[in-house]
């Protein structure tokens, strides 16, 4: 199992040294407007997963989401601090 922290600092790498094997590389060079839309698609599924599927496909949905977040604040080359200081 993976904190948010730990999935940070491991895709921050995958992106740094520009992994050629990546999908979050992949996702980063897309762009904002790319991961934007997925970050829309899982917010729904995380939304419909507590409606109607139930607490563990729920916790699926927000890890997704918690994924792309992170993919888009690479993207945007934010880090963990930036979007703390805002919690």
């Amino acid at each position: 199992m993976k904190r948010f922290e730990e999935l940070f600092t491991e895709l921050s790498a995958k992106v740094e040294r520009a992994d050629p094997d990546s999908g979050t590389v992949a996702r980063v060079e897309a762009g904002p407007h790319a991961i934007g839309k997925k970050v829309l698609e899982e917010a729904g599924e995380v939304w419909m997963a507590a409606e109607h599927e139930g607490r563990e496909r729920t916790a699926e949905e927000i890890a997704q989401l918690l994924y792309h977040v992170q993919v888009m604040m690479l993207a945007c080359d934010l880090d963990l601090d930036d979007v703390y200081r805002h919690l």
